[in-house]
């Protein structure tokens, strides 16, 4: 096997299979920053060894047994006298080569899940939770964060260091929580992984309208929580994910320009997301104990799934829901998606009036959102000048290039300025 078809073979199995494998390593050397590095240091024996012998039938027990071995010399360097170690490097050598006793299935569940809170402890920032999901959880190596974040690469280095740093500082545990403390903590795990995906599906910086690995991911992220929790919300957050993935394929023209919802061709949705994400969404109500934040986002997005036009959507229901869910989720953005609900529901006027109280606490502060939604509202109202100056106000505070060439269109598409009244 050649090296570029062994790295081929490491980086498709660490993709995959990083959180089992960091995960096992850490209850296994009882150091959650210890098992990141004994990971890496495994890789890269495999790139070696793999290049000459072959792919071996179980490569994440090779990778495992490699990571172990790793930790054993390890142990012994810093702790020679130890009894543990030296049990622990007796037992080892017992065993047969490539051979891993840690790879047990029903282990396995927990040492992800387990991966899952420590990586999104609230004791991290949330830019740090974030980074060290994504690395350990996902997978993702530093150059792909970055790029995915538009930050430099020691940037994303920094963070999991520091990340690193401070999980050891608070001696965080590698243990899934209690039961009784999953859905506390569990709240913490979904924010991340809910921040990864509107990333991806509404990029705030950069060149693209979307970034769809980083939406992937978080989507991967999210079927295995709910698999390995099995709380309402955390099907919320799958269904919600699910839905608004399904626009993806017309969110986007031929000529890569961003098109809206109301302009999109439906018959290009991906009706197998659409059907997972009802499916999800069915599974949070039936639970029977009230959608949460995350839940009551996906029931807006159902309401668009189901309406075979953009007339046919029940904006009446998705105002009820928005109202709902600023009550349990209070935030501006709630309240300006509200105002959009009600100037489809109710006429552009109603819902202007919402923006320009919103508006006027400043609470969304230099977001081009504000003046996006005003600028589209007077547009409906025939006030073109008030108009062009809102979405020239939004343009200024856009950073996203694709967003920007949707708004210089918008600005065209009202023509020049209507001339003054000299009479």
């Amino acid at each position: 096997m050649s090296n570029k078809e062994a790295r081929a073979a490491v980086e498709a199995v660490w993709r995959s299979e990083s959180a089992r494998i960091v995960g096992a390593l850490a209850r296994y050397a009882g150091d959650f920053s210890l098992a990141e590095d004994l990971a890496q240091e495994a890789l890269a024996e495999a790139l070696v060894s793999w290049s000459v012998n072959g792919v071996p039938a179980q490569p994440v027990g090779w990778l495992l047994t490699a990571g172990r071995r790793r930790a054993i010399d390890t142990f012994r360097r810093h702790a020679a006298r130890n009894e543990k170690y030296a049990l622990l490097a007796r037992d080892l050598s017992e065993e047969e080569p490539g051979v891993d006793t840690l790879f047990d299935p029903l282990a396995i569940d927990d040492d992800v899940l387990a991966l899952m809170f420590i990586s999104c402890h609230p004791v991290l920032s949330k830019e740090a939770r974030i980074a060290l999901t994504l690395r350990v959880v996902g997978g993702m190596g530093s150059d792909e964060i970055a790029k995915a974040f538009l930050v430099p690469v020691p940037t994303i280095q920094a963070r999991i260091t520091r990340a690193k740093k401070t999980l050891a500082a608070a001696h965080i545990p590698f243990s899934v929580p209690e039961q009784h403390e999953i859905p506390e903590r569990l709240g913490s795990v979904l924010q991340v992984v809910y921040l990864i995906f509107s990333e991806g599906a509404f990029a705030s910086a950069g060149d693209t309208w979307m970034r769809l690995e980083l939406a992937s991911e978080a989507r991967r992220l999210a079927r295995i929580l709910v698999r390995l929790a099995p709380e309402p919300e955390a099907f919320g957050l799958l269904a919600l994910m699910e839905l608004t993935a399904a626009r993806f394929p017309a969110r986007i023209d031929r000529s890569g320009r961003p098109v809206l919802l109301e302009d999109q061709d439906r018959r290009r949705w991906d009706q197998s997301a659409l059907r997972r994400g009802r499916a999800a969404l069915a599974t949070a109500v039936a639970a029977g104990r009230g959608l949460g934040a995350y839940g009551l986002q996906a029931s807006i997005a159902e309401c668009h799934a189901v309406a075979r036009t953009a007339g046919e959507t029940d904006w009446q229901r998705i105002v009820i829901l928005y109202e709902a869910l600023g009550r349990l989720a209070p935030s501006p953005v709630v309240e300006l998606n509200r105002a959009v609900a009600v100037a489809m529901a109710s006429g552009p006027a109603a819902g202007l009036e919402l923006v320009d109280a919103l508006t006027s606490r400043g609470e969304l502060g230099s977001s081009h959102l504000p003046p996006t939604v005003k600028g589209e509202l007077l547009t409906r109202l025939g006030r073109r000048d008030e108009a062009r100056a809102a979405l020239n106000q939004a343009l200024v505070l856009c950073a996203n290039a694709a967003e920007r060439m949707a708004l210089e269109r918008k600005i065209a598409e009202l023509g020049d300025a209507e001339p003054a009244d000299t009479n």
